[in-house]
């Protein structure tokens, strides 16, 4: 559907929005405004990744936004973010998406309002716009990060951990991505005719690829610690069973003597063999509780 948000009469620039493509609404802007059609096809890419490139009389470029799905195996480009292109020039604004968007009717109220005094503040508004939808996932990742610290230190019941955990370290580390290869976007705006709201732009920017750095090395941490207890844990039991073991090996031995079908054993025919052969075993469990101890093993 396309919807035309500005225009040179009122704003000083047009701006054209089209979602859900169709080719005679990409043919007539293409048209219009003379955009190539391998930008187009570009354009039209559910899986483009975040891109910049200068033309002649336009730039081009790809940013992809965070979607609102919350489903905790979302870990893919098109299940965690949608796209959004841009052509930007002095004259014109066209924004390409599959789906509706509502920082696009937030921006267009700007541009009705008279908050925006000119193509290039739009496009920052709407790279600013976009860059705050990783803010909100960042605080929920962190949320879920501290949820696994939590599982991992002080809980004992049991839960999915691993596999929670790889998913968040697939979001995390998608969404950092997302945000180094749309570096150049942000260079470029700034750089090209840079002011108060580039920088703040710059700063959200830098602000949020700190925060999923340290997201990253969190997660990373976490799981490292998570197979470190995980094997601690593993040792403590084998060393529990170790000791159980110890103490019975003994006795195993003489029980299996007295065990062995053999005719002539004279212990057999003893009145107290049965007493003393209890007691020889009690003793040795003594002894080697007593060893432990002085080891430090108990």
């Amino acid at each position: 559907m396309l919807k035309q948000l500005a225009s040179k009469s009122a704003n000083g620039f047009d701006w054209i929005d089209i979602s859900d493509p169709q080719h005679d609404e990409l043919h007539e802007t293409a048209t219009r405004y003379n955009l190539h059609e391998e930008l187009l096809d570009d354009s039209l890419q559910s899986d483009h990744l975040p891109k910049y490139e200068t033309m002649r009389d336009y730039v081009f470029m790809i940013f992809r936004i965070h979607t609102e799905s919350k489903a905790m195996e979302a870990d893919t480009v098109q299940l965690l973010t949608h796209k959004i292109a841009i052509f930007y020039s002095k004259e014109f604004i066209v924004t390409i998406h599959r789906k509706p968007h509502a920082l696009i009717d937030t921006l267009a109220a700007l541009v009705t309002e008279g908050q925006c005094t000119g193509s290039f503040h739009l496009l920052n508004n709407i790279i600013k716009a976009c860059l705050l939808t990783y803010d909100a996932p960042s605080r929920d990742l962190s949320r879920g990060l501290e949820y696994y610290e939590e599982q991992i230190f002080l809980r004992t019941r049991k839960v999915p951990l691993l596999k929670g955990m790889y998913f968040l370290k697939r979001k995390v580390d998608l969404i950092r991505r997302m945000l180094i290869l749309s570096y150049d976007i942000i260079d470029n705006i700034d750089a090209e005719q840079g002011d108060v709201n580039t920088r703040d732009t710059r700063d959200l920017y830098i602000r949020l690829q700190n925060i999923y750095d340290a997201l990253s090395d969190n997660i990373n941490h976490l799981l490292s610690l998570y197979f470190n207890v995980s094997a601690q844990r593993t040792n403590d039991t084998v060393r529990i069973l170790t000791v159980f073991s110890v103490f019975f090996m003994p006795l195993t031995f003489i029980v299996g003597i007295y065990g062995m079908n053999f005719e002539y054993m004279p212990e057999l025919q003893q009145k107290w063999a049965y007493p003393t052969v209890l007691g020889v075993m009690a003793v040795i469990v003594l002894l080697i509780y007593l060893w432990f101890r002085r080891k430090g093993w108990l």
